[in-house]
């Protein structure tokens, strides 16, 4: 069984001016030592001049350094290379598709969503907003509030452009255009913390050739992703006790505004649900996975909740209070709202000796049918000669 998990694939969009590509490119110069695949319609839109020092990896693929990668595309090769990044030998960690050009979101998220590949999954949208260009794009593009709908998550960028009243206005609109709970984060220069869409991992050591993330920090001089995430404050919650799906639920769907990003896993232990549920919330999006416990793991839950003038200290005790002490006498109907959110869930790897049980079995069931067509054929064949003989008419005798 191929263990990899789905990598996310996170849908970048924002009309012409909205900062979207200052976004792209501050998530691949802070991005530590995660390995992310860039898919956009067009190279000039990410900082070519930087990348190219690491060279080309095939058609339209180009090296960013560190493991990244970007591919330049049209909407009908996007399947093909989303297929291309997701292979295994890149170890790519989080793919990010700049929208423009490529497909209206919605039909970005219909496209991945449907897809057949079981190496990547859809991992949110981001819409990208330019403050000080609000009303004007509304204008120009009315298809915005559409966008603004199906967002996971709104950057509002350029809020350094905007004064406190102006930005209050704005917010107050795309609280009643987006989705009910779809947080809205504040930004300048595109600067964000990329924790809020995927885990970074932790930065190796460049030997050599300069990676695009190196380049960036030099010519930036300092990193600006420090200040980003300066401005978000991070609550841990840990429980060995599992934890209600219901109630659990509850808390999601009440999650408050400020709350961005929820990472980390869950045990239910609802009869029939005893694996681990892996759970990543970007905005508004939520996502389930249940992946086998390792052999001798602890059943426990770790959650990490990321986000802006939240309480932590409430948001623990609301955590607390979805703790369930007899899980084993819960209802298996009490998963259905924690089911809704799982695709392509990840099938328990079997106990030991189960497998090779499960192989004889199937090698005996083989092994049988096999023998007894043989018989079968051999049967037939024996049946078939003794009727021709006995058919055929023995010499005349004369008396």
């Amino acid at each position: 069984m191929n263990s990899r998990q789905p990598i996310p694939v996170v849908v970048l969009a924002g009309f012409l001016g909205s900062g979207k590509t200052t976004v792209l490119n501050h998530l691949l110069a802070s991005r530590g030592g995660t390995r992310i695949g860039v898919v956009v319609n067009d190279f000039g839109s990410i900082e070519i001049d930087a990348m190219s020092v690491a060279g080309q990896v095939g058609d339209s693929m180009v090296s960013l350094g560190g493991g990244c990668l970007c591919c330049a595309v049209d909407g009908s090769e996007l399947d093909a290379y989303l297929e291309k990044l997701s292979a295994p030998v890149h170890r790519i960690d989080v793919i990010v598709i700049e929208a423009s050009g490529l497909a209206e979101p919605q039909e970005m998220i219909r496209m991945l969503v449907a897809s057949e590949n079981p190496a990547v999954r859809y991992g949110g949208l981001v819409e990208v907003v330019d403050a000080a260009e609000f009303d004007a794009t509304r204008a120009r593009h009315p298809e915005t509030d559409r966008h603004l709908a199906v967002a996971d998550l709104v950057v509002l960028n350029k809020t350094d452009r905007v004064d406190a009243r102006e930005r209050a206005r704005i917010e107050t609109e795309l609280a009643a255009l987006c989705a009910p709970g779809t947080p809205v984060v504040g930004a300048d220069h595109g600067r964000i913390d990329p924790e809020l869409l995927f885990d970074r991992r932790p930065r190796t050591e460049t030997r050599g050739q300069l990676s695009f993330e190196d380049l960036l920090a030099e010519a930036e001089g300092h990193d600006h992703c420090t200040h980003a995430h300066a401005a978000y404050e991070s609550t841990e919650f840990r429980s060995e006790s599992a934890l209600s799906p219901r109630r659990l639920m509850d808390f999601l769907d009440r999650r408050p505004a400020g709350l961005y990003r929820i990472k980390g896993f869950v045990w239910f232990g609802v009869p029939g649900h005893d694996e681990r549920y892996e759970v990543q919330a970007v905005g508004r999006f939520l996502r389930f996975a249940p992946q086998p416990w390792g052999r001798g793991e602890a059943r426990l839950t770790q959650l990490v909740l990321i986000g802006a003038g939240t309480d932590g200290e409430a948001l623990v005790r609301a955590l607390e209070a979805c703790r369930e002490e007899a899980p084993q006498d819960a209802n298996p109907e009490s998963m259905w709202g924690v089911l809704r959110y799982v695709d392509r869930p990840v099938p328990a790897a079997p106990p030991e000796g189960e497998a090779e049980a499960e192989a004889g079995i199937e090698a005996g069931i083989e092994a049988g049918i096999e023998a007894g067509i043989e018989a079968g054929i051999e049967a037939g064949i024996e049946a078939g000669v003794e009727a021709g003989i006995e058919a055929v008419p023995g010499p005349d005798v004369e008396v």
